[in-house]
C-alpha cells in the first residue's frame, strides 16, 4: 500500500513540474526582431541649398583670404593653460569677413585646430580666441578660413600652422573637454573671448614641411535636411593629389565600409546615411597606398551622429 502511494505521489510531482521536458530548447525565432538598416553611401553633387547660399554671397567664394598667426608665436613657450590665439587676415577678400549671424548661428569663420583634435570655429577676429585647459607639453595650432557651411578656402596662404609649448600651465586634466558643449564665460558681466576647453593631447612628431592632411569635416551631429548629404572636406599642405598632378590620394571610409579615394583636392558630398553614430576616417596615402607618416596626423577618425 505504501509503495503504491509513493508511485502515485511521484507521478503527481512530475506532472506538476511539467514532466521531464527539455528546458534547454532553443527559443523560437523572433520574426519581428529589428534588422539594422544597411548603409550605402554615394557621392552626389553639391546640395541645391548650398548652391543658393553661394549665389547669395556674390564674389566671396572667389576670394583668396590669407591668415597670419600672431599669437602664439612659432616655437614660443606659454606659461598658462589658457592659450590666446590671435590672427590677422588679409588678401583678396572680395567681401569675405568672419562673423556670426546670431539668428542663424552661421557665418564665415576660421577653423582652429589644437593638435589633432576636432576644429573649433572662430568668428570674431577683433577679439582673441582662447584654447582653455591646454595640458603641458608641445602642441600645434592649425588654422584656415571657412565658409558658413564649413567648406574651407584652399588658396595659397590660407593655411597656417605653428608649434608652441605649454610649461607649468596648471591645466586640470580631470576637467571635461567641454562645458555643456558651449563657450565658457567667467561671468555674465565679463564673458571670456570665444573659445573652448580642450582635451588633453600632445602635438606628436609633426614636421610642418612634410605632407600634412588636416581633417576638417564632417563633425558633430547632422539632422533634418543637413543629414541628406554630408560633406567631407580637408586641408592638404605640402602635397598634391593625383588628379591635381601629384602622387598622393586621400583614402576615406565610414565604419567598416570598403575604403574609397579622393583624387582631386575638393570636397565631396555623401548621401545614403542611416541614423546613428558613424566613424569617418581620412588618410593621406602615397602611390603604393601606404599612409604618409607625419606625427600621426595623416590618419584621423572622427565620430559623427546622424539623426533622422
Amino acid at each position: 500500500m505504501k509503495q503504491a502511494l509513493l508511485i502515485i505521489l511521484s507521478a503527481l510531482i512530475i506532472s506538476a513540474c511539467g514532466g521531464a521536458a527539455n528546458t534547454n530548447k532553443p527559443a523560437a525565432n523572433n520574426t519581428n526582431a529589428a534588422v539594422p538598416e544597411k548603409q550605402n553611401l554615394s557621392v552626389v553633387e553639391r546640395p541645391q541649398k548650398i548652391k543658393d547660399m553661394m549665389a547669395a554671397r556674390g564674389e566671396q567664394d572667389a576670394a583668396a583670404p590669407t591668415l597670419k598667426i600672431v599669437e602664439p608665436k612659432a616655437n614660443s613657450e606659454v606659461a598658462s593653460s589658457t592659450v590666446k590665439v590671435k590672427l590677422d587676415i588679409s588678401g583678396d577678400l572680395k567681401g569675405y569677413k568672419p562673423h556670426m549671424d546670431h539668428e542663424t548661428k552661421m557665418g564665415n569663420h576660421i577653423h582652429v585646430i589644437l593638435d589633432n583634435q576636432p576644429y573649433e570655429a572662430y568668428y570674431n577676429l577683433e577679439q582673441e580666441f582662447e584654447l582653455r585647459n591646454v595640458s603641458d607639453g608641445e602642441h600645434t595650432i592649425r588654422v584656415f578660413p571657412s565658409r558658413p557651411w564649413h567648406e574651407s578656402y584652399k588658396n595659397e596662404g590660407a593655411f597656417q600652422i605653428v608649434k608652441f609649448t605649454v610649461k607649468n600651465g596648471g591645466a586640470d586634466t580631470t576637467k571635461p573637454a567641454t562645458v555643456n558643449g558651449a563657450t565658457v564665460a567667467t561671468s555674465a558681466a565679463a564673458p571670456t573671448p570665444e573659445g573652448k576647453d580642450m582635451k588633453e593631447s600632445k602635438a606628436g612628431a609633426v614636421d610642418v614641411s612634410k605632407p600634412l592632411l588636416t581633417f576638417s569635416r564632417p563633425k558633430g551631429e547632422y539632422k533634418g535636411d543637413d543629414a541628406n548629404a554630408i560633406m567631407i572636406d580637408f586641408w592638404l599642405a605640402n602635397a598634391k593629389l593625383k588628379g591635381d598632378g601629384g602622387e598622393y590620394r586621400v583614402r576615406w571610409s565610414v565604419g567598416d565600409s570598403e575604403p574609397k579615394f579622393i583624387e582631386k583636392w575638393e570636397p565631396i558630398w555623401l548621401t545614403g546615411w542611416t541614423a546613428g553614430k558613424h566613424n569617418v576616417k581620412l588618410e593621406l596615402v602615397d602611390a603604393a597606398g601606404n599612409v604618409v607618416d607625419n606625427g600621426g596626423y595623416n590618419s584621423t577618425t572622427r565620430e559623427i551622429t546622424v539623426v533622422k
